[in-house]
């Protein structure tokens, strides 16, 4: 509906005009709101960060959730920014530390995986191409929204800068594609979410819990020999972030398998624990266990299947 489409986006992009500071004072207006009146999804945020630091004191832990929520309104409004901020001002308010090593990899020839995870303003991330040599295209990985003009909407702010995005499933075709055209890339893979049960090949200690985790970034470094790095993205104050580049590896086939999966996951809770305000507790990322996983399905020729031995026989997928 291209009227919705047009409706939408004149009122975004009227409200996006607004000064930062504008943004930030409807920001606390919306932490009262959200935290204080409707209470959205507080048993969800205050259950997620008491069984991540079951060391920490009540008033401690009502502290990062006070400031988890202060800090999601603020994305919120930095997220309506983005698409009219101009390119002086966000390269001033994220900067990008380590880009050099970057520039140094795709010089050589060779793309780039990127990990992060939903600390900071990873929305602004999207500027990547600020920063880094143009002999490479910068992209970030995502789901596509149903409603296609929310869609549309947020593919036009989030490639603003220069990045595209990539549905998660066209990943290997577009790098491949990438590939054929002698263009090294650097995408943004945000592996913090939850797998779908039939994606659950690996599980790590994170934050206090046996976490069932994506690994399709690790097989996508491996089978295209990319460089991988983990991005570390942190607020040093209101509406400043820096994104620091740490390098895994340069040689993901000399890894052991999961090796990069795991040490990703060790980075990120080392950045969550200096500051856990700033990442995603609204989502529920515990919900899939260890124990439905082995009562529900079984792992068949490196598929996970339902434990159903008739069903898999009649589909082919077992003998």
């Amino acid at each position: 509906m291209k009227v919705l489409y047009y409706m939408v986006l004149s009122v975004w992009y009227l409200f996006s005009l607004l000064p930062l500071r504008v943004h930030y004072f409807i920001s606390d207006l919306m932490f009262w709101l959200l935290y204080g009146l409707l209470g959205y999804r507080r048993k969800v945020v205050y259950s997620n960060i008491k069984s991540s630091f079951p060391e920490k004191s009540e008033e401690e832990l009502r502290k990062i959730e006070r400031g988890f929520y202060h800090f999601f309104c603020d994305y919120i409004v930095e997220t309506v920014k983005l698409m009219t901020i101009s390119k002086e001002n966000l390269r001033r308010r994220l900067t990008f530390k380590g880009a050099e090593l970057v520039d140094e990899v795709v010089e050589s020839g060779q793309s780039c995986a990127v990990y992060l995870g939903h600390l900071g303003n990873w929305e602004w991330v999207t500027s990547l191409p600020l920063w880094v040599t143009p002999k490479a295209q910068c992209g970030q990985i995502y789901h596509p929204l149903e409603n296609k003009d929310f869609d549309r909407l947020f593919l036009r702010s989030r490639q603003r800068m220069g990045a595209v995005c990539i549905p998660m499933a066209e990943t290997l075709r577009k790098i491949i594609d990438y590939r054929k055209q002698n263009k090294p890339v650097v995408i943004g893979f945000i592996s913090d979410q939850v797998p779908f049960w039939t994606n659950i090949h690996h599980w790590v200690d994170f934050l206090n819990h046996d976490t069932p985790v994506l690994t399709g970034t690790e097989r996508i470094a491996r089978k295209m020999n990319q460089a991988v790095f983990f991005l570390d993205v942190h607020r040093t104050r209101r509406g400043y972030y820096e994104a620091e580049f740490k390098l895994i590896t340069r040689e993901p086939e000399k890894m052991a398998e999961y090796e990069i999966t795991t040490t990703y996951f060790r980075m990120l809770e080392e950045s969550i624990r200096k500051a856990p305000e700033f990442w995603l507790w609204s989502h529920n990322r515990w919900k899939r266990t260890r124990e439905e996983f082995n009562e529900r399905f079984e792992v068949v020729n490196g598929k996970v299947l339902p434990k159903d031995t008739e069903f898999n026989r009649l589909c082919g997928l077992v003998k």
